[in-house]
C-alpha cells in the first residue's frame, strides 16, 4: 500500500471515530488535515464551535491571528502539502467556566503516533497552546510563558506558542518581546520551510 493511499486510509478511519461522542455536546466531528507531504505541523487543542460546524480548522479570530503570525494567507495555510493540522484533540469538548473544557484524553493517544508516522516530509512542528506542549515538549518548562520564552531551545524543529484566541490579548500585551522576538523567527522559519 502506498504512503498516499495509507494516509487517506488512516484520516477516513479518523473520520469515522466515534470513541467520544458520548461526552460531546455537539456529537463527533474529527477536525484532522493531512497530506504525505506536509512540511509544517500545527498540534493546537481542539475544535470550537464554529470550527466544529464548519469542518475547517482554525477557521475563526485565532485562525486568522494565527495565519498573520506565520504571515502566510488562508490559501497557503490551507495547503495540506504545506501544513498538517493535527490537534490534541479532534472534536469540540464543550464549553466549561472560563472557555472551552480541556481536549478530550482519548484522540492523541488513539491516533497521534500512527498520523505522524506517516509525515515524513515534516520540516517544523509548532505547538499552539498549553496542552500541545505538555505533551510534545522535551523537557517542557513550568508553565505556558515559559515554555514560549524557552523558544529557543526547541527550535529549529519545534516552536511553541500560545493560544492567539482573542481571550489572551492581556497575554500579549503583558509579554511584548513575544512580538518583538518569536514572530520574526517564526514568519523567517516558515517561509524558509515552504519555500
Amino acid at each position: 500500500m502506498s504512503a498516499e493511499v495509507s494516509l487517506e486510509k488512516l484520516l477516513n478511519e479518523v473520520s469515522a471515530c466515534r470513541v467520544c461522542e458520548p461526552h460531546l455536546p455537539l456529537g463527533a466531528n474529527p477536525v484532522v488535515r493531512a497530506h504525505r507531504e506536509s512540511k509544517i505541523l500545527i498540534i493546537g487543542q481542539a475544535p470550537g464551535t464554529r470550527v466544529h460546524h464548519s469542518g475547517i480548522p482554525w477557521n475563526d479570530p485565532s485562525g486568522d491571528r494565527l495565519r498573520d503570525w506565520l504571515a502566510i494567507d488562508k490559501e497557503a495555510f490551507y495547503d495540506e502539502r504545506n501544513i498538517a493540522i493535527i490537534p490534541m484533540g479532534f472534536c469540540y469538548p464543550g464549553k466549561g467556566k472560563s472557555g472551552d473544557l480541556p481536549p478530550r484524553k482519548e484522540c492523541a493517544p488513539l491516533w497521534h503516533e500512527r498520523l505522524l508516522a506517516e509525515l515524513k516530509e515534516l520540516s517544523l512542528t509548532l505547538l499552539v497552546g498549553n496542552y500541545a506542549q505538555g505533551a510534545y515538549l522535551n523537557p517542557p518548562q513550568k508553565n505556558l510563558t515559559e515554555n514560549v520564552r524557552a523558544w529557543q531551545q526547541y527550535t529549529p524543529e519545534i516552536i511553541p506558542l500560545p493560544h492567539p484566541s482573542p481571550r489572551n490579548l492581556f497575554w500579549f500585551k503583558r509579554n511584548p518581546w513575544f512580538a518583538d522576538e518569536v514572530l520574526p523567527y517564526l514568519q523567517e522559519r516558515v517561509q524558509a520551510v515552504l519555500k
